[in-house]
């Protein structure tokens, strides 16, 4: 070999052995290898190290966000385009409580199975005009329906569940307190024990624990879930409500109620309750007895047309206005807000007397003599005769 060789090994020993200079560059060479393997394999358990840690924050991550999600309402962004594409099936009955946003309704049909997610009910909701009109109540739905079906019926007041009770003018309480045990589903005594002094059910005090008069009439919606001292209390609530806005003074309640309550017995027309209303405030200014017949029977426990000579001589009742003078100790029924009115407004005129002469139509003849009085109960005993009852 020349001397101008640039192999960069060293020439063999004379005498066959390996030079020095050779056997340290393999073994340089072969650790340099060794550590490459090392830095490899370091490089390989530290990205799997990272795949490992991504996985596992990007699943904690989840965690917290669907956590977040259930908090704030049940769904993500994500979710809100999550629908069913109906029509639905079978039916489920939900409850709507008073103040409820959109976003509470959509908790309670997703939670019921109504819709999908509550973010698709609440753009349903946001996008359907007059939907914050939904009542509270009870409502039978569909199972797995759109988002904004559910909206429609929900404002759909075919939907609530609810039972319509009808009081009508002019019951006594005892009468009132069947229908609502009736609606209920509930005994008359289950009701009459909610009734206690009245505190319950918000009786006012000058009532003095007597119920009569207090239970206004109208129609009321019954849900499922009601009670008789929820019911009961709306009717005083509403009574309470209606003499407020008549501009009745709060002391002169329960003689306003009283009043009403015999005009509301005696008027068949409402043009006539201002008139009876009349008649009335003039016999007491009289100091004349009011002669009011549905008052003896309410005292003695009987229909008006149950009543008996005995009944009307009888003194110990203290409804009998046929033989005692001034005004009956309780309301006789409950007067409805035309009765009521009547009272506060009675008509203009010196009337003494009324007699109804048409127990069909309610025709009112309303006289100032006793004389003329006396034709219109002829009058009266005439129709009698001819429609016997």
């Amino acid at each position: 070999m020349s001397e101008s060789q640039t192999e960069w090994w060293a020439p063999a020993r004379p005498d066959g052995g390996e030079a020095p200079q050779a056997r340290a560059t393999r073994r340089d060479s072969r650790d340099r290898r060794k550590q490459a393997r090392v830095r490899k394999a370091r490089r390989r358990r530290t990205t799997w190290v990272v795949l490992v840690v991504l996985v596992l924050v990007g699943g904690a991550g989840y965690l917290v966000w669907s956590m977040l999600g259930d908090m704030l309402g049940g769904d993500s962004k994500v979710a809100t385009a999550t629908d069913f594409p109906g029509p639905g099936h079978g039916s489920v009955e939900i409850q709507v409580n008073p103040g409820d946003s959109g976003q509470a309704i959509g908790q309670t049909l997703k939670d019921a199975g109504v819709v999908a997610s509550v973010g698709a009910f609440v753009d349903a909701y946001d996008a359907t005009p007059g939907a914050t009109g939904i009542q509270p109540g009870t409502y039978s739905m569909l199972l797995e329906i759109p988002a904004a079906d559910a909206v429609t019926a929900l404002l759909n007041p075919a939907t609530r569940v609810e039972e319509k009770l009808v009081v009508p003018e002019g019951r006594r309480a005892s009468q009132i307190l069947a229908l609502v045990a009736d609606a209920l589903g509930t005994s008359v005594e289950s009701v009459e024990k909610v009734v206690g002094d009245g505190s319950a059910i918000g009786l006012p005090a000058q009532a003095d624990g007597e119920l009569e008069g207090w239970l206004y009439p109208a129609t009321y919606a019954i849900q499922p879930d009601d009670d008789a001292a929820g019911v009961l209390t709306a009717m005083v609530t509403k009574t309470v409500q209606v003499l407020t806005d008549l501009g009745v003074p709060e002391d002169q309640w329960e003689t306003t109620l009283i009043k009403a309550s015999l005009v509301e017995r005696e008027g068949k027309l409402d043009d006539d309750r201002p008139k009876i209303a009349r008649t009335i405030e003039n016999r007491l200014a009289q100091d004349w007895r009011l002669d009011i017949d549905a008052a003896v029977a309410y005292g003695a426990g009987v229909k008006g047309t149950e009543l008996t000579k005995a009944m009307l001589e009888d003194t110990s009742n203290p409804y009998n206005l046929r033989r005692l003078k001034g005004l009956p100790p309780t309301p006789i029924a409950s007067p409805g807000k035309a009765s009521i009115s009547a009272v506060m407004h009675p008509a203009e005129g010196d009337w003494m007397y009324w007699c109804t002469v048409n127990l069909e139509t309610g025709e009112t003849w309303f006289s100032v003599t006793e004389a003329e009085h006396g034709q219109c109960v002829a009058a009266m005993n005439e129709w009698l005769a001819e429609n016997p009852q």
